[in-house]
């Protein structure tokens, strides 16, 4: 405890000043184990007695009605529609970030990871067709496309200082990609039969939020109300409801209201302001001149960071701690019979999601990459090897969360297709894990090796 200052012993550990980026580092390593365990908890109980009422409960219908409009739906449907529209929330805010101010706003450091990411969706979609090239099974060709970040970002924070910043920058900013790619797949290739009057609601809505971005408006409420109904519009549309977050998030405003330099010159100001009052009289309780200063404080502190920024740092936390996992929990349990899991995975769907995960995925990414390097369009970031692009490329092969999403969209009405494909990607998954961090952990820090 220093002069002045009390603080309890859980607080130490906020002390540390984090980067943006190391903060999205622990935030997603954090999210990786919490899945983990969630996804292992779901295989148990799919494989226990409790599998029936596991069954039961998810399949359980809740009806929300707002005026006319009802919606009624499974608890694995809203885990599915509405807690996932969070999730993509936050996946669109990344996006935006990093488009505009992040790794992928500058074309020369977009390009690498644009075009290995590029690399790591089409090699693995043609891998799924070689084994499934028509009928229904077709359907599951974006299921390998799609890498789970926090999962890839959990493994490669096991290996510590023996891979370079700039390697795990590659991975982030590949992962975004990979996950606009998904976004753009699943809203235009996944999607019920249209209905061109909620459609037009949903443009309507769109509208209204583009006219708040440009009008000014910072508070969150209008986004979330005019948000609500728009997802509610996309619900009914056909386009999967979970886009409706991307759309919010990319009308969120990103610049804030108070200049830096303005905001330092407004503290020294009010802190100037301080000084004297709490001279004047050093009870804060009874002072209420400093507790107006400070409340003007906060206030500036809140203005001088972008709404879009704010809602990252509000959302991130419950998305990768609560709404992951409980997506892991109602999707992850399928019942595995070792007697017949071998055979599982030599059925076409489980083998095209197999060759997408554990070969296309390496084969594009460290593929486009090598091409691109040298034809002389980009150069690897700084301390990274062709080795290590391949560990990640391996890496890449783990796509839990959104394949898992994918998988139940594209075989919403084919169970035993869907269990074979939840199959292949926990197995690719696991396979494609344990290699990334081998490749990467021989490999050591830094060192191109061409």
């Amino acid at each position: 405890m220093g002069k002045g200052i009390y603080t309890a012993p859980w607080e130490k550990s906020f002390e540390r000043i984090l980067t943006p980026l190391e903060q999205f580092i622990h935030r997603q390593t954090t999210s990786g184990v919490l899945l983990m365990i969630c996804a292992l908890l779901a295989v148990v109980i799919a494989n226990s007695p409790l599998q029936e009422g596991y069954q039961q409960l998810l399949h359980k219908p809740i009806s929300i009605s707002f005026s006319s409009a009802v919606f009624s739906l499974s608890i694995h449907h809203w885990i599915n529609e509405l807690l996932m529209a969070f999730f993509f929330f936050v996946i669109g805010l990344e996006l935006k970030r990093e488009l505009l101010v992040g790794e992928l706003s500058s074309p020369k450091q977009a390009l690498l990871p644009i075009v290995a990411a590029v690399g790591g969706m089409v090699i693995p979609a043609l891998c799924y067709f070689a084994f499934n090239p028509g009928g229904h099974a077709a359907n599951g060709w974006g299921i390998p496309m799609a890498t789970d970040i926090a999962f890839a970002i959990g493994i490669l924070s096991l290996l510590g200082s023996r891979v370079p910043k700039s390697l795990i920058t590659f991975l982030i900013a590949l992962a975004i990609v990979d996950d606009l790619g998904a976004v753009v797949v699943i809203a235009l290739f996944y999607t019920a039969e249209l209905n061109v009057t909620a459609i037009g609601y949903a443009a309507l809505l769109t509208g209204v939020l583009v006219s708040f971005q440009l009008g000014g408006i910072r508070h969150g409420l209008p986004y979330a109300l005019v948000g609500a109904l728009l997802w509610g519009a996309m619900l009914a549309s056909g386009v999967h409801a979970t886009i409706a977050g991307v759309i919010i998030a990319f009308t969120i405003p990103i610049r804030p209201k108070f200049d830096p330099a303005l905001f330092v010159d407004k503290v020294r100001d009010l802190t100037g302001k301080m000084e004297h009052a709490i001279a004047d009289n050093p009870d804060i309780i009874h002072n209420s001149d400093f507790r107006g200063l400070v409340h003007t404080l906060g206030e500036s502190a809140h203005l001088v960071q972008a709404p879009a920024q704010r809602a990252e740092d509000g959302f991130h936390l419950p998305v990768a701690y609560l709404v992951i996992p409980v997506f892991a929990l109602a999707n992850a349990g399928i019942p595995i019979d070792f007697q017949d899991y071998g055979s599982y995975l030599q059925q076409p769907v489980a083998l095209g999601v197999l060759a997408g995960l554990l070969v296309g995925k390496p084969l594009g990414i460290v593929g486009f990459t090598w091409l691109t390097v040298k034809s002389g369009a980009a150069a690897l970031p700084e301390g990274v090897s062709m080795r290590q692009v391949l560990g990640v490329g391996l890496l890449g092969g783990i796509g839990f969360t959104m394949s898992i999403f994918i998988a139940d969209l594209g075989f919403v009405d084919f169970h035993h297709d869907l269990l074979l494909a939840k199959c292949g990607i926990i197995t690719a998954s696991v396979i494609a894990g344990v290699a990334g961090f081998l490749v990467l952990y021989s490999a050591g820090k830094g060192g191109a090796d061409g």
